[in-house]
C-alpha cells in the first residue's frame, strides 16, 4: 500500500476519537444542565450559574502549558489513560455535590483533567494519522467534538424533562465510564513518544509551549473569540426574536454541514495547502456570522448554521494541523497545548467581552463585530502565510 493511501482508520485512531467523543459528549451535557442545577435547585443567580462554566475552562487554560511536559515525562499513553480516569472519576462525584461552593471546586478540579485529557488526545491523533494525510484526518478526529456539540446538550435536557439531576449524572458517569474504556486501545508510535524525563534541570518557556507553533494559536485565538458568541448568546438572541424554537436545530444544522464538506475539504488541505481551504472558510465564517446579525426568521438562522458549518467546523482542525506540522513530532504534545490554550483563552474572553457588547449595543451589534474579527483574521492570516515557506512538501516527506 503506498503511503498516500494509508489508512486513517487505524485502532487507535479511532480509540482516541471514541474517547474524545465520549468526554465532550459529558463535558457539553454538564455545560448547558450544570446553569439550571444551580439556579433552579441551589436558588443561585444566573450570574453564578454562568461561572459553573467558567471555572471548568478556567482550569483547562491553566494545565494547558504544563500538558506539553507532563506528556515528556510520563509519555503520551500514560497521560491520556491517567486524565481520563480522573475525568471518569470526578464526573461520578457530581452525585454527591449539594452546594454552590463544592460544585465549583468540583468543576474546577474536573477542568483539569479536562484540559490533560484534551491536549495528550488530540497530540495523539495527530501522531496516529499519516503524515501526508493528517489534516483530513484531524478533520475527522474534530467531528468527535462536533457531533458531541449537539449530543451532549440533547441527551442532557432530554434526560431532565423526565428525571432528577442525580439519574442525569448517573447516565452521564456510566457512559464515559465506558468511553474511557477505549484509551488503553490506543497505541503510540514509538518515534512519537517521550516517556523519559530528561536530564536537564534547567526550566525554560519552551518545556511550556512550542514557540513554533504561537503564530498559528494566536491567530486560532481570534476565531474562537469570534465563535464564542455562538456558543455563548445565540439561543439568547434567537429567543429575543422569537426563533428560540429553530434555535434548537441551529447546531444540528452545523454539524451536519460539516459532516457532508469534512472528506473534500480535508483531503483539499493535504493536496493543495493551508490558504486552499481556510480563506475560503474564513469568508464563509465571516458571511455566517454576518447573516446572524441581521437574521428575522428561522430559514436565515438555519442558513447562517449551514454557513458556519462549512467555514468554522473545518478551520479548527486545520490550524491545529498546522500548529503541529510547525514542530517535531516529539514536540506534537507542546504544540497541541499551545494550541488549545490560545483557543481556550479566545474562548474565554470572547464570552465575556462580547457580553458586554450585547449588553451595551445589542446583539445585531455583537455579530456583526464578530464578523469583522473573522474578516481581520483573514488579513493577518494572509501576511503570516506570506512571511513563511509552503510546508506541505515538507510534511509529506516526513
Amino acid at each position: 500500500m503506498t503511503s498516500s493511501h494509508r489508512s486513517i482508520w487505524s485502532k487507535s485512531f479511532i480509540s482516541v476519537s471514541f474517547t474524545q467523543f465520549s468526554v465532550f459528549l459529558v463535558f457539553y451535557a454538564l455545560l448547558t444542565t450544570l446553569p439550571i442545577l444551580v439556579i433552579e435547585e441551589m436558588n443561585e443567580t444566573q450570574s453564578e450559574g454562568g461561572i459553573t462554566v467558567t471555572a471548568m475552562l478556567l482550569a483547562a487554560i491553566l494545565i494547558r502549558p504544563f500538558s506539553g511536559k507532563i506528556m515528556e515525562r510520563l509519555g503520551k499513553k500514560r497521560t491520556l489513560t491517567a486524565s481520563i480516569m480522573v475525568f471518569t472519576a470526578t464526573t461520578f462525584f457530581y452525585l454527591s455535590v449539594d452546594h454552590f461552593t463544592a460544585l465549583l471546586g468540583l468543576r474546577f478540579f474536573h477542568g483539569l483533567s479536562f484540559g490533560l485529557f484534551t491536549t495528550a488526545s488530540g497530540a495523539i491523533a495527530a501522531d496516529v494519522i499519516p503524515p501526508e494525510r493528517r489534516g483530513e484526518g484531524l478533520g475527522y478526529f474534530a467531528m468527535s467534538m462536533n457531533l458531541a456539540v449537539v449530543a451532549g446538550p440533547f441527551l442532557g435536557l432530554t434526560l431532565l424533562q423526565y428525571a432528577p439531576f442525580s439519574i442525569l449524572f448517573i447516565v452521564l458517569s456510566l457512559l464515559i465510564a465506558g468511553g474511557s474504556l477505549s484509551a488503553f486501545l490506543v497505541q503510540v508510535p514509538p518515534e512519537a513518544e517521550a516517556a523519559s524525563a530528561p536530564s536537564k534541570v534547567k526550566f525554560s518557556l519552551q518545556d511550556l509551549i512550542e514557540l513554533k507553533a504561537l503564530p498559528i494559536a494566536v491567530i486560532s485565538s481570534f476565531i474562537a473569540f469570534a465563535y464564542s458568541s455562538i456558543i455563548s448568546f445565540l439561543s439568547v438572541y434567537a429567543n429575543a426574536i422569537g426563533l428560540s424554537g429553530a434555535s434548537s436545530y441551529f447546531f444540528l444544522v452545523f454539524a451536519l454541514a460539516m459532516l457532508l464538506s469534512r472528506p473534500y475539504l480535508g483531503r483539499a488541505y493535504d493536496a493543495k495547502g493551508p490558504k486552499f481551504v481556510i480563506l475560503p472558510c474564513l469568508l464563509l465564517f465571516s458571511s455566517g456570522l454576518l447573516l446572524i446579525s441581521i437574521t428575522s426568521t428561522a430559514w436565515m438562522l438555519l442558513l447562517s448554521a449551514a454557513i458556519i458549518g462549512l467555514g468554522y467546523g473545518t478551520l479548527l482542525p486545520s490550524f491545529q494541523t498546522m500548529a503541529i506540522q510547525s514542530a517535531p513530532i516529539t514536540r506534537s504534545g507542546h504544540s497541541t497545548a499551545t494550541f488549545f490554550m490560545l483557543y481556550d483563552i479566545g474562548i474565554a474572553a470572547g464570552s465575556f467581552l462580547w457580553g458586554l457588547v450585547a449588553a451595551g449595543a445589542g446583539y445585531q451589534v455583537l455579530y456583526t463585530a464578530s464578523a469583522l474579527v473573522v474578516l481581520a483574521v483573514m488579513v493577518l492570516f494572509s501576511v503570516q502565510q506570506s512571511r513563511q515557506p509552503a510546508r506541505v512538501a515538507s510534511d509529506q516527506a516526513s
